[in-house]
C-alpha cells in the first residue's frame, strides 16, 4: 500500500500549489484563516507557486489535473483529479461566481441538496424511539429535554470533565486504533471558550481543542466532541500525517488541511466515526447521542440551503432552525448560524452529513475482515474524498 515515488513527488506540486491558491484567496479576501486552515510545515519547506491572478493559478491547476491521469495508483489519480476540480470551482467563485448548488456539487463532490424531510423524520423517529426505551415518555421535545438536564455539565466543569474524557479516549485510541506517534506530553489542552462560530475546534499547532461552552452541553455530546477533536479524531489525523509524511512514506499535502475541497468530508468522517472505533457508542446515552450527531447535521444543511439557495431571510432561517433544534439551547442555534452563514464556509455542514457514513461503512467493513490496521494506514496516512475511501477493498 506504499505511493510510488512519481506520487510522492506529484505531491509536492500539487502542496505548492495549495499555498500558492490559499496565498491568492488570503491576499483578495482577507480571511486570515484562509483556504488552507492548517499548514504543519514548520519548516517552510514549502513555499507558495507564486501566481499572479487566478486565471494564472487555474492553468497550472489544469495541468496538474491531467497530470494526476497519469499516476500509477487508482486511488490517488482520483484523488487529486477531485482535488483539482475542487480548486478550479473555488477560483471560478472567487473570481466570477458560482451559485450556491454548483458550489456545494463542485467543492466536496456531494449531491447539491440538503437532508430529506424523510431522513429528518426518520432521525425525529429514531431517538424518540431511543428515549422511549430509556424510560423517557412525552413527545419528541418533552424527551430531549429530560434527557439533556438529566445528562447536563455545567459550564463551569466543561474543562476538567473534557480533560478526563482526553485522557480516556487516548487510552483507548492507543489500544483499540493505533498507537499515537507520541507521548503524552504532546496531548491536546482544553479552553472554554465564548462568542465563536463552533462548537469546538482543534488547534493543533496551539495543542488547544477551544471548546465553546454557550451551548447546553451534556456528558455525551463533551464525549463526541473529546473523541472527534482529539483521538481519534483530528489531533490524530494531524499526528499521524505529520509524522508518516517525515517518515518519507506519506505525501507532502498531508501537511496541509484545506476547506471546500473533497477532503473535507472524510476530514469531518473520521473524526465523528472515532466513538465508534473506540468503542464509545454503545451505551444508551451514546446512542442518543450519534441520532443527535446526525440530526444536527441534517437541520445545519437545511438551514444552510435555506439561506443559501433559497434565499431566505438569515432571520427566518434561524428561526426555522431554532423550531427543528431539540436540544442545545440558544447558545447552539446562534453559533451554528454563524458558522452557515459565512459564504466562505457555507458548504462544509455539508462535510459532516456525507463524511461519517461514508467512513463508518468502510471502517465497518475492514474490521469485519480482519483489515484494521490496513484501513488505518489507508485512511490516516494519504488524504481521501468520499470516493477514494470507498476504495478500500476490505
Amino acid at each position: 500500500m506504499e505511493l510510488s515515488e512519481p506520487t510522492l513527488s506529484f505531491a509536492e506540486e500539487i502542496t505548492r500549489a495549495i499555498l500558492g491558491v490559499d496565498a491568492l484567496y488570503r491576499d483578495e479576501s482577507g480571511d486570515e484563516t484562509g483556504l488552507a486552515v492548517l499548514n504543519m510545515d514548520t519548516e517552510k519547506s514549502f513555499q507558495p507557486e507564486p501566481f499572479a491572478s487566478y486565471t494564472d493559478a487555474a492553468e497550472r491547476w489544469m495541468w496538474l489535473r491531467a497530470e494526476a491521469a497519469g499516476l500509477l495508483e487508482d486511488d490517488r489519480r482520483l484523488y487529486y483529479e477531485q482535488l483539482a476540480d475542487s480548486t478550479l470551482a473555488f477560483m471560478t467563485w472567487r473570481d466570477e461566481g458560482l451559485d450556491f448548488e454548483t458550489q456545494l456539487g463542485d467543492f466536496l463532490h456531494v449531491p447539491a441538496g440538503p437532508a430529506s424531510d424523510a431522513e429528518l423524520d426518520g432521525l425525529r423517529a429514531s431517538i424518540h424511539k431511543q428515549l422511549g426505551s430509556m424510560g423517557y415518555s412525552g413527545d419528541l421535545n418533552q424527551r430531549c429535554a429530560a434527557w439533556e438536564d438529566r445528562c447536563r455539565v455545567p459550564a463551569d466543569e466543561v474543562e476538567s470533565v473534557v480533560r478526563e474524557l482526553m485522557s480516556d479516549a487516548w487510552e483507548r485510541c492507543n489500544e483499540l486504533v493505533v498507537e499515537i506517534p507520541a507521548d503524552r506530553s504532546d496531548a491536546m489542552n482544553v479552553e472554554a471558550v465564548t462568542g465563536v462560530p463552533f462548537n469546538a475546534r482543534c488547534n493543533y499547532l496551539a495543542r488547544k481543542v477551544e471548546l465553546n461552552v454557550e451551548p447546553t452541553l451534556t456528558l455525551p455530546s463533551l464525549r463526541h466532541l473529546a473523541v472527534h477533536e482529539g483521538y481519534p479524531g483530528h489531533y490524530v489525523q494531524f499526528k499521524l500525517r505529520e509524522t508518516w509524511y517525515r517518515d518519507g512514506t506519506a505525501p507532502a499535502d498531508n501537511l496541509l488541511s484545506v476547506v471546500n475541497t473533497a477532503s473535507s468530508s472524510v476530514f469531518e468522517g473520521i473524526a465523528d466515526t472515532g466513538l465508534a472505533m473506540i468503542g464509545w457508542h454503545e451505551s444508551d446515552d451514546d446512542r442518543v447521542q450519534s441520532f443527535m450527531n446526525r440530526y444536527r447535521s441534517a437541520i445545519g444543511t437545511g438551514a444552510a440551503w435555506r439561506l443559501h439557495a433559497l434565499g431566505w431571510e438569515r432571520d427566518a432561517a434561524q428561526d426555522w432552525l431554532r423550531e427543528q433544534a431539540v436540544i442545545g439551547g440558544e447558545g447552539w442555534v446562534r453559533n451554528r448560524m454563524d458558522f452557515i452563514a459565512a459564504p466562505s464556509r457555507a458548504v462544509l455542514i455539508w462535510s459532516y452529513w456525507w463524511g461519517e457514513p461514508c467512513v463508518t461503512h468502510a471502517w465497518n467493513a475492514a474490521v469485519a475482515a480482519g483489515r484494521m490496521s490496513e484501513f488505518v494506514r489507508y485512511l490516516y496516512g494519504r488524504m481521501h474524498s468520499n470516493r477514494t475511501v470507498e476504495m478500500f477493498e476490505a
